[in-house]
């Protein structure tokens, strides 16, 4: 059984990744909106301006889910952190990076458009970059868990301590 004050120090730290994290979505939320009353938003073509509205859905959608954890907290564990926050309030981070990584990937679909037109290109950099979010956001964290629990010794070779040099003497 983990200790009171690990359990507290974990769920602070959850906390504090969702509070890092918070910013930059609102940042690009803010942004996506004033782009809607910007004179050339019309000139995009339809569909161009319903995937920008679907990417402010799913900023918003990204947003509730990661304030869920603060909501959550202060309504139903105002004096403690529980072992059932940290895993909720964990997962809760997790999920709120797909539609944050896929909102994206679409605004950076729609600003090729605007600079190369409805190309090939525009389509493979916003496909690709949404595999290099889906890879390091939870392809790479999941394989990372699932070789700790092959082997809970296992570290990164980064984590690891360095090895003492074996020095013979001459």
């Amino acid at each position: 059984m983990e200790k009171k004050s690990s359990i507290e120090a974990i769920g602070q730290s959850v906390i504090e990744e969702a509070r890092m994290v918070l910013p930059g979505i609102q940042a690009l939320f803010g942004f996506q909106l004033i782009a809607v009353f910007n004179q050339h938003f019309s000139s995009l073509p339809i569909l161009e301006q319903y995937l920008h509205y679907g990417a402010i859905v799913l900023i918003a959608v990204s947003i509730a889910i990661i304030m869920t954890p603060a909501a959550y907290h202060r309504l139903a564990e105002q004096t403690t952190i529980s072992v059932f926050f940290v895993s909720f309030a964990s997962w809760l981070i997790a999920i709120a990076m797909g539609p944050l990584a896929t909102a994206i990937s679409l605004e950076l679909y729609i600003v090729g458009v605007v600079l190369m037109g409805r190309s090939f290109l525009s389509i493979c950099i916003a496909v690709g970059l949404f595999c290099i979010f889906a890879s390091l956001w939870f392809a790479l964290p999941l394989a990372l868990r699932a070789r700790r629990k092959l082997d809970p010794d296992w570290s990164p070779p980064s984590a690891r301590p360095p090895r003492p040099q074996n020095r013979s003497s001459r």
